[in-house]
């Protein structure tokens, strides 16, 4: 009941500042001062996930819109997710802007809220064709572009493309996650014949499995070269794994996404390379496309917001510098 007041009372705060906005003739505004478009994300404790907060926070201060911050504290409680979708409803928004934790389970709930609003997708898709705009890496491409970086750093160890090398899925059934290993798979059997799949592993969303699948695979399988990490949080836990034994200079990790820890592991070499995202221009543009939607203005239905391989050689090119050091307050 005092969320429901809060809201309310910005609501009322709102509709007076658009009021006197009006008065001195600027009525641009005035639109968006009381519209809310609710953010949700996949994990409110992740710094990639408050990257992509950042960007929505940064689009409701330039358009003048309440963007309430949801999500879970895990990416694994779709559940969770399903609820904070359902109460952003309840309340009327304008649109609603959601990255969905699971492709089936995420289908009938974004469904069922594009019945009363615009949904906007971002990062990883639902199995649902209600969506007004789908913003999101080519997750397939990100895939592809993990392989060639993994073959270009074995290579640079061994003097040639082959050797034994590992797949590491966060969790099954996620969009985004699933495109990544396709892709990455695809791109070795077609381009890559001397590198070897061995194992092709899933976690459950926690860094600590990720550290202990990566360590049962260094003792079982000793001429591992290389691996793929699939996300921030097997990264994190692989490339602990490989900096807790030593090993950098005999396996070449790839990640995806990035934070203190990973670029600190990038730049000590313990990871080979980190394929990242821009989280903040999905959130931004997410947001963006949203109040457009609510206004019945036409959006794309699908934007690719790009993917880079970020090395220790160019990190510190302005480009890179942008993406793995973003502004998130």
């Amino acid at each position: 009941m005092k969320i429901a007041k809060s809201l309310l009372s910005r609501r009322t705060f709102a509709g007076l500042a658009g009021a006197a906005i009006i008065a001195v003739a600027m009525p641009v505004q005035s639109f968006a001062a009381d519209v809310t478009i609710p953010i949700i994300v996949k994990d409110t404790t992740s710094f990639y996930w408050q990257i992509v907060l950042a960007g929505a926070r940064k689009a409701g201060k330039d358009l003048g819109v309440n963007v309430p911050e949801l999500g879970a504290q895990s990416e694994s409680d779709i559940n969770g997710q399903i609820s904070i979708l359902e109460n952003a409803v309840a309340g009327k928004p304008a649109a609603v802007v959601i990255a969905p934790t699971e492709f089936k389970a995420l289908g009938k709930p974004v469904d069922e809220a594009a019945k009363s609003v615009p949904v906007v997708g971002i990062d990883s898709a639902a199995d649902s064709k209600s969506f007004v705009s789908f913003l999101t890496t080519d997750n397939v491409a990100g895939g592809r572009i993990a392989a060639d970086g993994l073959a270009a750093a074995i290579k640079g160890m061994t003097g040639k493309e082959e050797g034994e090398i590992a797949i590491i899925t966060s969790l099954p059934g996620v969009g985004s996650l699933d495109q990544r290993r396709q892709g990455f798979l695809d791109e070795i059997k077609s381009k890559y014949p001397g590198l070897k799949v061995v194992a092709d592993k899933y976690a459950d969303g926690q860094a600590t499995t990720g550290l202990n699948i990566m360590t049962d695979l260094i003792t079982a399988n000793p001429k591992l070269v290389g691996v793929f990490a699939s996300n921030l949080i097997m990264a994190q836990g692989v490339g602990q794994a490989i900096a807790e034994n030593k090993l950098g200079d005999k396996i070449k990790v790839i990640g995806f996404d990035n934070d203190d820890k990973t670029v600190g592991f990038l730049k000590s070499g313990v990871l080979a390379g980190l394929v990242v995202q821009d989280p903040y221009r999905m959130g931004y543009d997410g947001v963006k496309t949203a109040l457009a939607a609510s206004k019945k203005e036409k959006v794309p239905a699908n934007v690719d917001t790009g993917a880079n391989l970020v090395t220790k050689a160019n990190m510190s090119d302005p480009k890179i510098d942008a993406l793995i050091n973003p502004k998130v307050k």
